[in-house]
């Protein structure tokens, strides 16, 4: 009798055996004379060459439709062995939607896709150009979606990294005032970035992710010096860089690099005698190309309604 093992480590092991192992059980009756063994991260199979061929072709595809939705029930186990086994050879029905504008599925499904025709500008800046600034005010959407396409861009191996990265400048309160050592100073103004996080990877491997440095979040201060090869970075908040804080962050990329710069020129914390590196970037390097620019505005907002509102009445203000 012929052995398969296969390794479980990179999933979810309660997603994909169900709960009460209701979805292993529904793999291990279809196939009868075949002996399937869940054992610790592995699958197990034994039997015939034909049989452990086909057992291994349904696990391969779930395994994929558990990395890409982040979830799995019965009803995807069932989809998959019918359609492998279907002896009419016609494609079976799947029961989910694939949609084209989709970025990813964030935990338990939850569909994350580009909300507005502003951020579809991002995304489609993004997939033609290594560097995109995103420039609009608060709640267009900027951080999730720049946050969604490098997830995307790790699941899909194109990067082997994601670096995201904030200016900890203060905003009307002092840091060294708050309790704590740097991190637990800091981490309150990367929140959005964990925020972001949380909804698009399942809790156990952001964990894992954050632990081997697979995604890293630092303040700017700690890019200086580096060289950021295969790697999705991300610069949040890039209206509070000084001129010099961009120019070294914008001169970190390595090869097969791409980068995302969001930010809010009406929101600019610097001291008022030093210039937003986000305003003079947009006058430098505009033109050049596979360096695109995106602006967003009211109409890209996805938050309460009133907080278009608000953005439309304090830029009357401003004019």
């Amino acid at each position: 009798m012929l052995e398969k093992i296969i390794s479980l480590s990179d999933i979810s092991l309660i997603e994909f055996l169900g709960v009460s192992n209701s979805n292993f059980q529904l793999l291990t009756e279809a196939f009868p004379q075949t002996k399937i063994i869940a054992r610790g991260d592995q699958l197990i199979i034994r039997g015939s060459d034909d049989q452990m061929a086909l057992v291994e072709a349904i696990v391969n595809q779930c395994i994929q439709h558990l990395n890409k939705h982040n979830t799995f029930t019965a009803v995807h186990m069932k989809a998959y062995i019918e359609a492998m086994l279907n002896p009419t050879g016609e494609e079976m029905e799947t029961p989910w939607v694939e949609d084209k504008d989709v970025l990813l599925f964030g935990n338990k499904g939850i569909v994350i896709k580009a909300k507005t025709p502003n951020q579809r500008k991002l995304v489609d800046a993004a997939s033609t150009n290594d560097i995109v600034f995103a420039i609009g005010p608060a709640g267009t959407g900027k951080t999730y979606t720049a946050v969604a396409l490098a997830v995307k861009a790790l699941k899909n191996k194109e990067v082997k990294k994601i670096i995201i990265t904030r200016p900890a400048v203060e905003a009307g309160e002092n840091l060294g005032f708050l309790p704590g050592d740097l991190k637990e100073k800091i981490d309150p103004y990367l929140r959005p970035i964990y925020d972001a996080l949380d909804d698009m990877i399942p809790a156990e491997k952001l964990k894992f992710y954050l632990e081997n440095r697979t995604i890293e979040i630092a303040p700017l201060a700690y890019m200086r010096g580096r060289t950021l090869n295969k790697a999705f970075i991300l610069l949040d908040e890039a209206q509070n860089t000084t001129s010099m804080q961009m120019k070294m962050f914008l001169t970190r990329m390595g090869i097969q690099s791409k980068t995302i710069i969001t930010g809010d020129k009406s929101q600019v914390d610097l001291p008022k005698n030093q210039t937003s590196g986000l305003g003079e970037a947009e006058r430098i390097l505009g033109g050049i190309n596979g360096i695109a620019f995106v602006e967003l505005d009211g109409s890209d907002v996805v938050r309460h309604r009133l907080v278009r509102k608000i953005i439309e009445a304090y830029g009357k203000q401003d004019k």
